[in-house]
């Protein structure tokens, strides 16, 4: 007979083993013919540490910093701080790494920060720039190597008309390599249709937000336009007035992550990706946009509705979250709030009883798109569950991710929402266009004007309120009573209602004693070892 596998080990040397450490790899970022030996000059250039550390003497005030680096720039975190610690080993301030961080990586962890009273955020590599509540935040996106040649050759291929309208992009860290980039293209290779985008620059103007990072602008190019609140788009002077985006191709160094790419793929015409990881050309497919408009219609017939924040410290986060609750509430519908970092399956699987979730989070990579149906529900942003609680849905083809704009959407259809709600009938089910039936649960907390009422053996107790959607409690349908009645699996216990099985149940067996740093016959062992 197979003898189950022991569920704890002990700590000895034969269980856990020790793993040499590998030699780190950063060519991918720093070029392949980066020298070892100037490690420590390399990266300093690359994050501009000299240009941080002026502006940490030119601020005495920031006593407490804090530095954030995404997961593939970490290991560069212990470089960083002990030449940051060299130079301040004389004053007292403090350096602390944030890094794993509670959202996404591209966000400013206020949150953390706030855990040790930070007095600065220095954020590291890619970043989407969205406005935060109230803390200071330093960015230092890094300079990447990047092969030129091997770019426009790419270029060449992908665009051999030369007045194509083309609009150049990249994240933070390549943004650097865009005006190099569009001088060759335009000025040697005579493409006559160029634009490209850049940081905005004049974000650093509200006293919270400081850029090290510099971007050179040619002379014979002006700015030309806006993409988005952290982009300003760049070309020739005579292009000023006739930038539209969706008349333009985009060609996008690295690979967007996938809230971004869809966000881009309803705004231009279409979409090359080049990944200098990659060294190759990628043109879909992308995520889809008729699947969003699939989970609307969920939406509106859903019956109770998860409000999934996935980050604290962007800007108008409450006042989003103020919105949706009531205009949930208006439609009739239950909500339920979570804060989950970095959701995944199995955290939102939890919760059975939600029908659609509706996630706030970061536009570059907070959002998810469930391109593969990994999860048990389907994810939509604040603008689709807006559009989905509409007195009749309508289709724009856009796809909104900024909460601000969603806000305003929001208010514009809480204007007719009392008039939507009194125009239908209360006991009038609704038309689930994804599954082809009725459904009488998309309104749970409706007005219930008919009740069955159940009574108990002895016909003198009410035990049970029942409708034709469900158990009532309080007045209300109970979405989560209904989705208990008709579990096969009620809990611990259930599995064994028809089973017969041994009242006397099992003997009690004395359990590990202790911490995991040491438990009761760890510390024997190591005394008896120390006897011999």
């Amino acid at each position: 007979m197979e003898v189950a596998p022991a569920l704890s080990t002990t700590q000895c040397d034969v269980a856990f083993q020790k793993v040499e450490a590998s030699e780190i790899d950063r060519s991918s970022y720093l070029g392949p013919d980066y020298n070892g030996d100037e490690l420590m000059q390399l990266i300093s250039n690359y994050y501009n540490i000299e240009v941080l550390i002026e502006y940490l003497q030119g601020h005495p005030e920031y006593r407490s910093v804090t530095l954030q680096f995404p997961d593939d720039l970490i290991k560069d975190s212990s470089l960083i701080i002990r030449s940051l610690q060299s130079r301040f080993a004389d004053e007292t301030v403090k350096f602390w790494i944030l890094a794993d961080t509670a959202y996404s990586a591209c966000c400013v962890d206020e949150v953390a920060a706030e855990h040790v009273q930070a007095d600065l955020v220095v954020h590291f590599g890619d970043a989407c720039l969205n406005a935060i509540q109230n803390l200071p935040v330093v960015y230092s996106f890094g300079t990447p190597f990047l092969n030129t040649p091997l770019v426009v050759e790419n270029f060449q291929r992908a665009f051999p008309d030369l007045s194509s309208k083309i609009c150049l992009m990249a994240n933070a860290p390549f943004s650097k390599h865009l005006s190099q980039l569009y001088s060759i293209l335009a000025r040697d290779l005579h493409y006559t249709n160029i634009i490209y985008s850049q940081i905005n620059t004049s974000l650093a103007g509200d006293g919270l937000v400081t850029i090290l990072d510099t971007f050179h602008v040619p002379e014979d190019v002006s700015q030309v336009g806006e993409f988005g609140n952290s982009s300003t788009l760049f070309g020739q002077h005579d292009k000023a007035e006739s930038v539209l985006p969706e008349e333009y191709h985009l060609f996008h160094l690295t690979t967007p992550q996938d809230p971004r790419l869809l966000y881009l793929s309803t705004t231009f015409q279409s979409i090359h990706i080049f990944d200098p990881a990659l060294s190759g050309l990628v043109t879909g497919p992308f995520p889809s946009l008729m699947k969003r408009y699939k989970y609307m219609h969920v939406a509106r017939t859903a019956g109770c509705i998860g409000i999934l924040v996935n980050t604290l410290s962007l800007r108008n986060t409450r006042e989003t979250i103020n919105g949706l609750a009531k205009l949930i509430k208006t439609r009739e519908k239950k909500h339920y709030l979570f804060v989950v970092g970095k959701p995944n399956v199995a955290k939102l699987a939890n919760f059975e009883d939600i029908d659609i979730w509706c996630i706030l989070g970061c536009s570059q990579s907070g959002i998810i798109v469930d391109q593969f149906n990994e999860f048990y529900k389907p994810i939509i942003t604040p603008y689709e569950l807006n559009l989905a609680l509409s007195e009749e849905v309508t289709w724009t083809g856009k796809w909104i991710v900024d909460f601000k704009d969603a806000i305003d959407e929001i208010e514009q259809n809480m204007g007719g929402g009392d008039a939507a709600s009194a125009s239908t009938t209360t006991d009038e089910p609704e038309f689930d266009v994804v599954k082809g039936r009725y459904t009488n649960l998309s309104r749970p907390l409706r007005a219930l004007t008919h009740l069955e009422l159940e009574t108990a053996d002895d016909s003198k107790q009410l035990t049970t309120r029942h409708t034709a959607s469900g158990a009532i409690i309080k007045g209300t349908v109970s979405t989560s009573a209904s989705a208990l009645q008709n579990r096969s699996w009620k809990g611990l216990g259930s599995d064994f209602e028809f089973t017969e099985v041994d009242e006397t149940g099992a003997d009690i067996e004395e359990g590990i004693s202790g911490v995991a740093r040491g438990y009761g016959f760890d510390r024997k062992d190591a005394i008896n070892k120390d006897d011999k």
